[in-house]
C-alpha cells in the first residue's frame, strides 16, 4: 500500500451529492496495487474463447504493415482483452500496432455535450497511453462502413481485432465493414466489456437472472482472471498517425450544450480508477444495506465509465472481491449487480432485436399491458412536463431534476421513475419512448444495455414476473410514493433535489 499522505476524496471521487460518511484514505494506492498485479501476469496467455472470427479468413495477410485494433465499445488502453489480442497478433507477426476509433455523431435529441465530451476527452487520454506504448492512434470520422475499410487498405494492415456491443448500431456497423472489408484479412470480435463472453455466458435469450446466474457463476473460475498490461509495442510504425486537436474537435461537434458536463464526473481511466478506490474505500461496506436510500452514499458510481468502457468491470470485480474481506455481505450483493444482473442486459439486448419496444417484451407482459391500454389514467403528462419536471409528484420531480443536473439518477428511483412514466403517460409505447428519450439523453451512463433493460423492466416487466392485476399497469410490478416513504426520508430527497422551476 502506498504511503501517501492520507486525505479525504475529492468530491469527484465521491460521485453526485450525498452524504458523506467521514474517513480517511490513502489517495492513488488502488493504481499502484493495479500496475503490480498486471506486471506479475504479464505472460499471461489469451484465452480464445473471449474471441471469434468474423471472416472465413483467420490467417493474418502476408506482407502487411500493422495490425488494428478497431475501437468501439471499450474506450481503454490497460484491462482491455481486444487491445491484449491486437498487441499478441501484432507481436507475433512482427508489425506495428494501431488503434481507431470512428466518430460519428448523429443529428439527434440524444446527441448532446454531456455525452460526447465525456467519450472524446476519454478518448484524449487514450491517445495519449498508446503514444508512450509506442502505438498510432487514429481518429477517423464517419459512419465505419464508409471509412474504415478503406483506411485499412491504405495503412496495409493485415488483421482487424475489434470489441462487442450488442446493440443494433454497432452491430450494423460490424456488418458494414465486414461486407467491404478485403476477403483476405481476419475481422476479429473480443468481447473486452463482459467478463464472460457473451455468447460463452449463453446460446439463447435468457429469461431472468435466476436462469443466467449459474451459467455466468460456473465460468468465472475461467474468466475472472488478472489481465497482462499491455506493453510497450517493440515494433515501430513507418507511417504515424495524424495529430487531432481534441478541444477542437470537440468545439465544432454538432450537439446539443445545453445538456452540460456534470463536475462529479470526470472522464478517463485514472478518474474511473479513483472512483472505484473511494467506492472500496468509503462506500462499498454501506452498499448492502443502504443501495436502496437515495440520501445514502452507498452507490459504486461507476456506470459512467463502464458504460463507455473506460474501466473494466472485470477489473472492478476483481478488486471488490479482493479488496472488500471487511465489507461482509456488500460483496456478493454487489457482484451480483456488476456481473449478473449487468451481463444478463447484454443478453438481452444481443438476442432480442426489439430490446427497446413492447414487441420485446414477454407475451404474458404484452397482453396485460394491451389489456389495459385503455384504463383511465389520473394524471396525464406530455413529454415536455416531464422532461422539466412539472408533475404532481415531488419525489419524482425531484429524481428528473437529479437525471438533467447531475446526470445520473439514484438507482432505487429510476425504477420508481420509469413506472410512473407508465402511470401517467397514454400507452406503454408512448411510456416506453419517453422513458428511452429522457434516460438516453440526460443520463451520462445512457444509450447503454442497462439503460434499455432498465425501462423494459420498469414499463414492460422484463426479467420480472408477474404479479397482482390492477388498473394501468395489469400484472406489472407496481411501485407508488407510500413504498418510497417506507423505503427512506422521501422529504430529505424532495428538499435537496427542488427543481428551480417548480
Amino acid at each position: 500500500m502506498s504511503d501517501k499522505k492520507r486525505k479525504a476524496p475529492s468530491a469527484a471521487e465521491r460521485g453526485p451529492s450525498a452524504k458523506q460518511p467521514k474517513e480517511e484514505k490513502a489517495a492513488g494506492w488502488l493504481e499502484s496495487q493495479v500496475k503490480q498485479q498486471r506486471e506479475e501476469k504479464k505472460d499471461m496467455k489469451f484465452n480464445k474463447k473471449r474471441q471469434r472470427f468474423l471472416t472465413d479468413s483467420q490467417k493474418m495477410k502476408q506482407g502487411s504493415e500493422g495490425v488494428l485494433y478497431w475501437m468501439l465499445r471499450d474506450q481503454r488502453v490497460q484491462d482491455n482483452w481486444a487491445l491484449i489480442r491486437a498487441q499478441q497478433l501484432a507481436a507475433k507477426e512482427e508489425v506495428p500496432l494501431h488503434v481507431c476509433y470512428c466518430l460519428l455523431v448523429p443529428k439527434s435529441e440524444l446527441s448532446t455535450l454531456r455525452h460526447n465530451a465525456f467519450l472524446l476527452k476519454g478518448l484524449e487520454q487514450v491517445a495519449k497511453a498508446c503514444k508512450k506504448l509506442n502505438i498510432q492512434f487514429h481518429l477517423l470520422h464517419g459512419a465505419p462502413g464508409e471509412v474504415l475499410p478503406g483506411f485499412v487498405s491504405d495503412q496495409r494492415f493485415g488483421a482487424v481485432v475489434t470489441d462487442f456491443s450488442p446493440l443494433r448500431e454497432p452491430q450494423q456497423w460490424l456488418n458494414a465493414v465486414k461486407k467491404k472489408l478485403s476477403k483476405d484479412i481476419p475481422l476479429i470480435q473480443v468481447d473486452a466489456h463482459n467478463i464472460v463472453p457473451c455468447w460463452v455466458a449463453s446460446p439463447k435469450l435468457e429469461y431472468s437472472a435466476r436462469t443466467i446466474r449459474g451459467k455466468i457463476t460456473n465460468l468465472l473460475p475461467e474468466f475472472l482472471t488478472d489481465f497482462p498490461p499491455v506493453e510497450k509495442h517493440a515494433h515501430t510504425a513507418t507511417r504515424t498517425a495524424k495529430p487531432v486537436d481534441w478541444e477542437q474537435t470537440l468545439s465544432s461537434l454538432d450537439v446539443d450544450r445545453t445538456v452540460g458536463e456534470p463536475e462529479w464526473a470526470k472522464p478517463g481511466s485514472k478518474a474511473g480508477m479513483a472512483m472505484l478506490e473511494s467506492f472500496i474505500d468509503v462506500r462499498l461496506k454501506l452498499f448492502a444495506t443502504q443501495r436502496n436510500d437515495p440520501n445514502m452514499a452507498a452507490l459504486s458510481q461507476l456506470s459512467p465509465w463502464i458504460r463507455f468502457g473506460q474501466l473494466s468491470a472485470q477489473r472492478v470485480a476483481l478488486q471488490v472481491r479482493r479488496c472488500g474481506k471487511n465489507a461482509g455481505e456488500s460483496v456478493a450483493a454487489f457482484i451480483e449487480e456488476l456481473v449478473v444482473r449487468r451481463e444478463l442486459t447484454d443478453n438481452f439486448c444481443y438476442y432480442n432485436e426489439k430490446y427497446d419496444q413492447v414487441e420485446g417484451a414477454y407475451e404474458w407482459a404484452q397482453k396485460t399491458l394491451k389489456d389495459h391500454a385503455k384504463d383511465k389514467r389520473e394524471y396525464i403528462y406530455t413529454r415536455e412536463q416531464l422532461e422539466n419536471a412539472k408533475t404532481h409528484d415531488k419525489l419524482w420531480n425531484g429524481a428528473q431534476y437529479q437525471m438533467v443536473t447531475e446526470g445520473k439518477m439514484h438507482g432505487f428511483l429510476r425504477m420508481y421513475w420509469a413506472k410512473k412514466i407508465l402511470e401517467w403517460t397514454r400507452s406503454p409505447e408512448e411510456a416506453l419512448s419517453i422513458a428511452l428519450y429522457l434516460n438516453d439523453r440526460y443520463e451520462l451512463d445512457g444509450q447503454d444495455p442497462n439503460g434499455f433493460v432498465g425501462c423494459m423492466w420498469s414499463i414492460c416487466g422484463i426479467h420480472d414476473q408477474g404479479w397482482a392485476e390492477r388498473a394501468v399497469f395489469g400484472k406489472i410490478r407496481y411501485m407508488n410514493y407510500k413504498g418510497c416513504l417506507r423505503k427512506f426520508d422521501v422529504a430529505r430527497f424532495e428538499r435537496k433535489y427542488r427543481p428551480k422551476t417548480a
